[in-house]
């Protein structure tokens, strides 16, 4: 992208509606359901096929191969990064498909209305093995289930995405809808996280085998419902431009990444989704193994992390408006560095297990309220002004590409975690994870404050201003 802004303007969105909170509330209510089927399987695959000690102890049983298997990789490892770099790859596949749509409800909406059933059957069936022991053909079976789960996610949330920039029209709206999506995006990871509690309550009855399975299928039947909701209640015409593209796949691809701006947010963004990856998948571990609490502990502490989240999300939406996201997303970054690195701790110093999860959650609620927030905005800063010097508007491609390069990084932080964790006794591999953790979101935050904020908003400013004054 070049300093100057070019002749070239943006396709014209005037007769449009602007979007009021009704419609983005609306919108906001489909990551409440992608959010509940993604974070089931970011938070408890690998706990459910690789348990721990205290999984095991309930009666878990065992489905696939355990162990290393490859230079210290394991199967579900193996497995679940193979998920994720199918994913990646689909992503730009699917985001061209969506920007090229002609469909006569526009190009996002035909994607949200027939994504969703098959997104939750998928999730239902990765935690459903053919062979009630360990098995080649559970390996096989998770392996096919988990690429079909991967490509219904991108056939949903890209086009989802997408519509991001086209509902924020504005600075202010562009803030409110991901302050919103934001929200309900935490409360779609809390009912995530509720898998064990429901769980216990059906596990005197059904073991605690089906009893995860049970709980899954009630929460995916929710989640689709959930994400329905925005293809039926918005009409695409009424608020976005529905012309589509022109720009075949990988041509278009290759024009994202010419975009030197979003190569240097996209560069910190797999940095940090590896950290938060590894986070993530490490966070019943270190409740159980390291903290030697109950699993069922993992939602009142996410809940105490996304409450004291909320309290922050008024201010990071003011702050944003006043300060830009640039100063308050490189904050972050180095806030759950912090967070992380602590995490490496925990268990020690004879403080009990309660006490180091509060610790954890406190710290890491801040870092998350404006990371929840503000990257989503930054994609959409940074294709507006792409298409306002190019011409053409390509947000489901900027979006793609973004998905395209974090999971990429997703794909390599599962690999780490699961072999890391493998490493030494008495949790030694856990601490681990978190180390590496906080490296890799460090190195987010060096990476992030060469981007040039400065020169996006000043092409937006500027484009703004040649259209009030014609």
């Amino acid at each position: 992208m070049s300093d100057s802004v070019s002749t070239a303007t943006v396709p014209a969105d005037e007769g449009k509606k602007l979007a009021g909170n009704g419609i983005l509330w609306l919108f906001a209510i489909g990551q409440l359901g992608w959010s509940m089927l993604s974070g089931i399987i970011s938070n408890w695959l690998v706990y459910y096929y690789q348990p721990g000690e205290s999984l095991l102890s309930q009666g878990q049983q065992l489905f696939i191969t355990q162990g290393a298997v490859f230079v210290g990789l394991t199967v579900i490892g193996l497995i679940t990064a193979s998920g994720r770099i199918f994913d990646a790859f689909t992503d730009p596949w699917i985001a061209s498909k969506s920007d090229r749509c002609r469909h006569r409800l526009g190009r996002r909406v035909p994607f949200l209305r027939y994504a969703p059933i098959p997104f939750g059957a998928a999730t239902v069936l990765i935690f459903i093995s053919p062979v009630g022991e360990v098995s080649w053909v559970n390996n096989l079976f998770l392996l096919v289930m988990v690429l079909c789960f991967y490509l219904a996610m991108t056939c949903y949330c890209t086009p989802y995405n997408a519509l991001i920039p086209e509902l924020g029209r504005t600075q202010k709206q562009r803030i409110n809808v991901s302050t919103f999506i934001s929200t309900t995006y935490f409360f779609g990871t809390a009912f995530a996280y509720l898998v064990p509690n429901i769980a216990a309550v059906f596990a005197p009855d059904f073991g605690i085998t089906n009893a995860f399975r049970l709980t899954i299928g009630i929460l995916a039947v929710v989640a689709v419902v959930c994400m329905l909701v925005p293809s039926f209640a918005i009409n695409e015409h009424e608020y976005a431009v529905t012309t589509p593209s022109e720009t075949p796949t990988f041509k278009s691809l290759v024009k994202t990444f010419r975009n030197h701006e979003f190569r240097t947010f996209v560069g910190s963004d797999v940095l940090y989704w590896i950290a938060l990856t590894m986070f993530q998948t490490g966070l019943p571990f270190y409740i159980t193994e390291l903290m030697g609490l109950s699993d069922s502990m993992t939602f009142p502490l996410f809940a105490l992390m996304t409450i004291l989240s909320f309290a922050f999300y008024l201010p990071v939406n003011v702050l944003a408006k006043r300060l830009g996201k640039k100063k308050l997303v490189v904050f972050a970054f180095f806030f759950f560095t912090l967070a992380f690195a602590i995490t490496t701790c925990v268990g020690w110093f004879g403080l009990p297990g309660v006490a180091w999860g509060v610790i954890v959650a406190v710290l890491a609620s801040i870092p998350m309220a404006i990371l929840g927030i503000i990257p989503q905005a930054v994609v959409a800063d940074i294709a507006e002004a792409d298409a306002i010097q190019t011409g053409e508007k390509r947000e489901g491609m900027f979006y793609a590409a973004r998905t395209f390069a974090f999971k990429l990084g997703q794909s390599l932080a599962m690999l780490l975690f699961t072999s890391i964790a493998l490493i030494g006794s008495g949790g030694m591999g856990y601490r681990l994870t978190a180390v590496f953790a906080a490296v890799f979101c460090l190195l987010g935050a060096i990476v992030f404050t060469r981007y040039h904020e400065d020169k996006i908003m000043g092409i937006i400013s500027e484009n703004f201003k040649e259209r009030t004054n014609r």
